[in-house]
Parts: C-alpha cells; structure tokens; sequence
C-alpha cells in the first residue's frame, strides 16, 4: 500500500530523518508536477519558524551558500521574502536543497519553470476577493490567507491552499477538470462547480455547500468520503479526528459575512464572542453569568466594529462596552 504524503513526512525527508522506503515515497511524489506547488507551500511554512531555532554548532560544514541559493531558484522566493539563517536554519535549508536536487528528477525540472506561488492575505475585519486564473471567485474572511498558482494548465487540477476562511464561486470547466480546496484539517475539498465556504480556525475545520456538489476526500484512506449536497454542512475537530458531523443547515449564517452581513440563527453568545474575535482580532469578555449560552438569532451590518456592537446592544438586550481592543459583554440590569 503506497504511503501517504504528508507534510511531517516531507519535513523528515528533507531533514535527512525519513526512512529509506519514505524517502522512495516522498521522491516519487515530488515528481508529479502537480505535487509541486504543495511542497512549496510545506516549505514556506517553515520558512519562520526555523529561522527563530536557537543556533547549534557545526562542525565542517559545507558551502550553505550556494546550496541556499540554489534552493531559492529553485523554489522562486526572492531574497527579502527569507530571514537571516541561523546555523540551525542553514542546516535544514541545505538539507532540502540537496534532497530536492538529487532525489526530485523530473520535479525539480518542472519547478524551475514554475512561477512564484500567488498569496491573497487579509487583516483583521477585512475582506477581500479576488478571481483565481480560470475565473473562479474567491472572497477571504478577515484574518485569512490563500495561496494558489499563478497560472493553471488544463492538464492537471485547479488547486488553491487555505488558511482561515473563505467563500468560493467555482466555474465549471468544459473539461469536468477538477478543483481543490487543500487544508491543514486533514482533508480536501474537491470540486466541479459550485458555491461552498471553507473555514479553519481553532482546530476546527468546517464546509457548508451552498449549491452544486462537494466532495469531502480525507487524507486517512480508511474514512469514506463524504458527498455534500447544497444545505448541508460537514465539520471536523483536531481533537476527535474520526468524530465528523455531517447535518443539514441553513446556510446563511456561514455564508453572510462575504456581503458585510452577520447572520445568528439560534446562535450562542459563545459562538459569537469566538467570530468577532476571528473576523477582528479582539479579545471578548463575557462578564455575566450564564450569558455565554443565551442563543441569539437575528441579522446586523459588519462592516463597522462600533455600529456592530450598538446592534447587538438593541437587538439582544446587552451591554457591549469597548476598551481599545477589548469588548465586554454583560446583560442589561433589571430594575
């Protein structure tokens, strides 16, 4: 049974940590050119977090130089996109520099033409939409991160990397070509066309389809897929990987922040404090007791923090205070 290629593994493999049956695997792997954008992806992640390591000493250590250069033009980063390397982060990088250009072949060829991946980025209570190269749609929610290539070919998927949460219009190609909406939840989401939102936060990972058809493909092969239809909702935890909810929904309370609307339908307080902390970065407090599972239903503009609290206030009988970046919640007294 071939193994599956995941991101610990790749990252073992260019650490020279892999076994030799993974490092088979992975090598065969990175030389499907559609695998390609995927691995760029797993290596920019790493890019910060191994550049803060603390430094170790080495001894006769090898040109990092030029193996780091050679490693950049190969992934098409550009030089004010990388930290200053610490010896540590040098090590690792001309690890993958070498395992990229012994043991990738016909990958390494392919990434050299390859362009640049593109990354759409918001801020804190911003949206932001952008149409893909097929002329698909995609809107990100505030706080939220998108990569995808610059160009799309007809020969292999469409395939996008997403980070936070996003609504996506998917156009149907005469070709049925797919398109791929990968996570780090655990799955993907494959796609003809449609209309779908995505969300990952929190070690939480939630689709809802709107309309047409979306395949839920888990990276563990012993889950069976899940087959969405429009109104349905499919939601993991990192916690209870095997625990998926599959349910029927009312769509509009996950899809009505891309038009600067919040939609509650029998939503908790809880649940609420926990989207305006993701959609603007704030840190909520709910000071009475109680409140946090008063369920709330209702529809309100977001485009303007204060006029959203002043909503809340009228609609749900509440004190929202505001301190700098700090909302309180509290129930209004009674007399």
């Amino acid at each position: 049974m071939p193994l599956d290629i995941t991101q610990d593994l790749f990252t073992r493999y260019v650490q020279g940590a892999a076994t030799a049956a993974e490092s088979d695997a992975v090598r065969a792997w990175l030389a499907q050119p559609a695998n390609q954008l995927l691995a760029q992806h797993w290596m920019r992640q790493h890019w910060d977090v191994l550049a803060d390591a603390p430094a170790q000493p080495l001894a006769d250590e090898p040109d990092y130089d030029d193996l780091l250069v050679n490693l950049h033009e190969q992934l098409g980063f550009s030089r004010d996109e990388l930290p200053v390397a610490a010896p540590w982060w040098r090590r690792w990088a001309a690890a993958a520099a070498v395992a990229l250009t012994v043991g990738a072949g016909g990958w390494l060829l392919y990434s050299q033409r390859a362009a640049t991946p593109q990354e759409l980025a918001t801020d804190y209570g911003q949206t932001r939409t952008v149409q893909l190269p097929d002329g698909s749609e995609v809107t990100l929610n505030g706080h939220s991160k998108l990569h995808y290539a610059p160009k799309w070919t007809s020969e292999g998927p469409r395939e996008v990397w997403l980070e936070g949460e996003a609504y996506f219009s998917v156009k149907h190609q005469p070709n049925h070509q797919r398109f791929l909406v990968h996570t780090q939840a655990g799955f993907n989401v494959e796609v003809l066309g449609t209309k779908f939102t995505v969300y990952r936060r929190r070690e939480q990972a939630r689709v809802v389809l709107l309309s047409g058809k979306v395949r839920i493909d888990f990276e563990d092969h012993k889950r069976p897929d899940v087959i969405l239809k429009p109104g349905e909702l499919v939601e993991t935890r990192d916690a209870q990987p095997a625990a998926v909810v599959h349910k029927a929904v009312r769509t509009a309370p996950y899809a009505s922040w891309k038009d600067a609307r919040l939609v509650l339908d029998e939503t908790s307080i809880g649940e609420l404090a926990t989207r305006l902390q993701d959609t603007y970065g704030i840190t909520v407090e709910v000071q009475t007791p109680g409140l946090t599972e008063r369920k709330v239903t209702g529809s309100m503009p977001v485009g303007d923090l204060d006029v959203l609290l002043l909503a809340l206030e009228e609609a749900f009988d509440l004190h929202a205070t505001r301190e700098g970046n700090r909302i309180i919640l509290a129930d209004k007294a009674r007399p």
